[in-house]
Formats: C-alpha cells, sequence, structure tokens
C-alpha cells in the first residue's frame, strides 16, 4: 500500500510540474504582440547595416525573414557615393534606373497580414532597389511598417505608398543610424503599440 501511494504521489508531481512547464512555454509564446500572427520582415541590405535591423526584429518578434537580393549584387565600388563614376551614382542620375531581383515572389505572400519593410536610404529616399517588389505586389488588405538604415539621412514614405498604388495601410516609418543597437530597435518596436494595429 505504501509502495502504491509513493507512485500515485510521484505521478501527481510529476503531472503538476508538466502542468507548470506548458503554462511557461504558452507565457513565452506569447510575450511579443506578432509571435502568433501571420507577419514577415522584407529588407534589402547593402551594407548589412539594414540587415541587422531587419535580424533584431525577427529575433525579437520570432518572425520569418525575406531578403530582397539584386540579381547583380552591389559591389563596395558600386557603393561609393563620392565617385561620380560608380554604379550607385549613375543609377541616381538615371530617371529610368532600374535594379532587376532575383525574386520578387514570396511564397504565400497573400497570407500576410503585416510587413516590416526594410532598405537603406540613398539620396534622401529608399533605395530603389526595393522597388519592384513593391510594385509588383499586391499590399491590400496589408499593414507595412517601413524601416531605415542611413549615416544621416532621412526619407519620404510617401514614394513607397505610391509605389504600392496606394494599397494598404503604411504606418510612418523609423529611420535608424548605421550605430543603431538591438535595444534601439526593441524600444522603437514595444512604443510602436502593436496590439493597435491588430
Amino acid at each position: 500500500m505504501k509502495k502504491l501511494l509513493s507512485l500515485l504521489l510521484v505521478l501527481a508531481l510529476f503531472a503538476l510540474g508538466s502542468c507548470q512547464s506548458d503554462t511557461l512555454d504558452n507565457k513565452n509564446e506569447s510575450s511579443s504582440d506578432f509571435t502568433n500572427l501571420n507577419t514577415l520582415v522584407v529588407y534589402y541590405s547593402a551594407t548589412n547595416n539594414t540587415e541587422r535591423v531587419a535580424t533584431y526584429i525577427s529575433e525579437y518578434l520570432n518572425i520569418a525573414t525575406f531578403e530582397l537580393e539584386p540579381l547583380i549584387p552591389y559591389s563596395i565600388e558600386d557603393l561609393n557615393y563620392s565617385n561620380q563614376d560608380s554604379r550607385v551614382v549613375k543609377e541616381h542620375n538615371d530617371p529610368n534606373r532600374h535594379t532587376e531581383l532575383v525574386s520578387i515572389e514570396i511564397s504565400n505572400f497573400e497570407n500576410y497580414d503585416y510587413i516590416f519593410l526594410g532598405f537603406p536610404v540613398w539620396w534622401q529616399e529608399p533605395s530603389w532597389v526595393i522597388n519592384d517588389f513593391i510594385s509588383n505586389n499586391s499590399f491590400t488588405d496589408k499593414t507595412i511598417i517601413p524601416f531605415a538604415t542611413s549615416a544621416s539621412s532621412g526619407y519620404n514614405d510617401s514614394i513607397l505608398e505610391e509605389l504600392a498604388k496606394n494599397e494598404g495601410r503604411w504606418i510612418d516609418g523609423k529611420r535608424f543610424s548605421s550605430s543603431v543597437t538591438r535595444n534601439d530597435v526593441i524600444s522603437w518596436i514595444d512604443n510602436l503599440n502593436l496590439n493597435s494595429l491588430q
């Protein structure tokens, strides 16, 4: 009889421990607003600064990322703004500029409700590398949260909305410096009041 009672006590303690563990796991899963929502980080990064911010967002909110990649990647020389013969300067001066991407299609893109969209700022505007992605996808019924990186220049969100044919709900974007930290990004996300966007 004592053995049976001991066994029942051990089983009861094990079951209680399992319940507590499940509760903690569920608490962790719901600790960020977007964990269980259809949310994606889409970004283009020229010098890894935007990628760093995208990674901070992805890790903090536990969501996937999709990197936009130019078919012909930009080299360090291509990005030399002080050289009038560099690729980026020539493209900036060309009204018909166009950067083809490896892919503009994201699997099940129509199922995502929230898109964090990241890019570097070039000449006080979003890098044109992201143009094809925006103009060739439908943002209807989506909420788009832009973020950018630059040494000092800001940019105008309206360019993005026009490319998207004014589809979707565009939240005011955030520019981060090249020295942005993880805490900077987390503070921004927390201050977005994501619950109000749901």
